[in-house]
């Protein structure tokens, strides 16, 4: 299985709006309520906000694709981080979120979280950014250990609203002229 990396485009919000309705869940700690997760949902992974998103020029989002199959999404938002907590946490700038990061469950382990964040990280080094950085649940192990491998570093903490409920994240943060000066 081949995975490819494509730039959406506005035809896309609805088949991003599905794989967030499909991945999000997945990456919620276990005592987030599906109320909570429908409500996160509704109000930022709706196709309307997938149609806002795209139509921003701030936002770069990638879609990977196995065998002609959507596998998952990245979305960066290039814009300096506007949260005390993350403006305090992250080193270098200009910086730019990696703010959504989701891949189907069946594709877990298949690669397709690298490949995408890989092609990501190409773009932002392009488009010369110093880091990278993004918010992940403490929680939530696996993205955890697939962000440290990726060689985002902890940066501090911040806290991120699903629903009517507080969840607290990890802020990470990835320097690319080191990685730069490394490879």
């Amino acid at each position: 299985m081949s995975t490819t990396v494509r730039r959406a485009g506005e035809s896309d919000a609805a088949l991003l709006h599905d794989l967030a309705r499909q991945t999000f869940p997945l990456a919620c700690p276990p005592a987030t309520t599906q109320e909570a997760i429908a409500a996160f949902i509704g109000e930022h992974l709706s196709v309307e906000s997938f149609e806002r998103y795209l139509a921003d020029s701030t936002r770069e989002i990638l879609i990977a694709e196995i065998e002609d199959e959507a596998a998952g999404y990245v979305m960066f938002c290039a814009e300096d981080p506007a949260d005390p907590d993350v403006a305090a946490a992250v080193i270098e700038r200009p910086t730019v979120e990696l703010s959504k990061c989701y891949v189907l469950g069946r594709f877990h382990g298949a690669g397709v979280a690298s490949t995408l964040v890989s092609t990501g990280i190409h773009w932002a080094r392009t488009q010369n950014f110093a880091s990278v950085w993004l918010g992940v649940n403490e929680e939530n192990a696996r993205a955890n250990r697939f962000y440290e491998k990726m060689g985002f570093e902890f940066r501090g903490t911040k806290k991120f609203l699903v629903g009517q409920k507080w969840e607290d994240d990890f802020v990470r943060e990835l320097s690319l002229s080191r990685e730069a000066a490394s490879a």
